[in-house]
């Protein structure tokens, strides 16, 4: 498996600056070549780290999530790193690796490494490894429901979360799904999508999640509102509620990307 992240650098004089990035007020797209060097923020308790912000809520656009792309130099990490006691945290790591403490428990993190974090969990993060580290990282403040008790802490990785295909699909669209889709405590899910060459979502999704989309490997061609966007490694996709939105897999090899939707709550009015 490889998992993009973002490339960093600084592209020299002689490029021109012609780019894919596109924002509109249904979605936006930060493709990997305008994930550089000079576009990072540093974060305050955290040592050794550098961050590209791709998403942040936003009123009148994507309103419920932040997502971060994090790099830490070795020994670099946090020993407190969420500042809203309200928020809760889902890892995945792109590459290198890195030690996950949740209260008394350590988890050793590879690449294709998933973790879920509940909301006023003590938690740490540090690299112990001699070599960079990157990982995705989306917040989100937890909403509780009726008779919703609070997700568990997990830990695991995607070779253990089969893919399930789609309906009708012959198998080139599958999904896997770190979280039990029934499981109500749940009021996000950040799930791999899956698509082999040619493979599609075959109609205009249309609906009221928000989406963040991080493309970890190959190509396709993307629908987003009315525009059919190339999108590849590192691309992001960032989509507001109801904003349509299809594709259909190129090359040679799968297309895949990480998934943030909210799920399971009312609507508040």
């Amino acid at each position: 498996m490889s998992y993009a992240f973002p490339p960093g650098g600084l592209p020299g004089q002689d490029q021109h600056p012609d780019s894919s990035a596109i924002f509109t007020q249904a979605y936006a797209v930060i493709p990997a070549s305008v994930q550089r060097d000079i576009v990072t923020s540093f974060l305050p308790g955290w040592v050794g780290t550098r961050a590209w912000i791709l998403a942040r809520p936003l009123s009148g656009f994507a309103e419920t999530f932040a997502q971060y792309a994090v790099e830490l130099d070795p020994e670099g990490g946090s020993g407190d790193p969420e500042p809203d006691i309200d928020a809760q945290a889902i890892l995945f790591v792109a590459r290198g690796q890195a030690h996950l403490t949740i209260g008394q428990d350590l988890h050793k993190l590879r690449p294709g490494s998933f973790a879920y974090i509940p909301p006023g969990a003590r938690w740490s993060l540090w690299n112990r490894g001699e070599e960079t580290c990157g990982i995705h990282w989306v917040r989100k403040r937890f909403v509780s429901g009726a008779d919703v008790t609070m997700p568990e802490a997990l830990v695991t990785h995607e070779t253990d979360v089969p893919p399930a295909p789609m309906p009708h699909s012959g198998g080139k669209w599958a999904t896997q799904r770190f979280f039990d889709p029934l499981d109500l405590r749940y009021d996000c899910h950040v799930n791999i999508v899956n698509f082999q060459p040619g493979g599609r979502i075959p109609f205009a999704e249309t609906h009221v999640m928000e989406h963040g989309l991080y493309v970890l490997e190959g190509t396709a061609e993307y629908l987003l509102n009315r525009d059919w966007v190339s999108v590849g490694p590192g691309d992001f996709m960032w989509l507001r509620a109801f904003c349509p939105q299809a594709c259909i897999a190129t090359g040679d090899g799968p297309f895949r990307y990480l998934l943030y939707k909210d799920v399971n709550r009312h609507v508040p009015l």
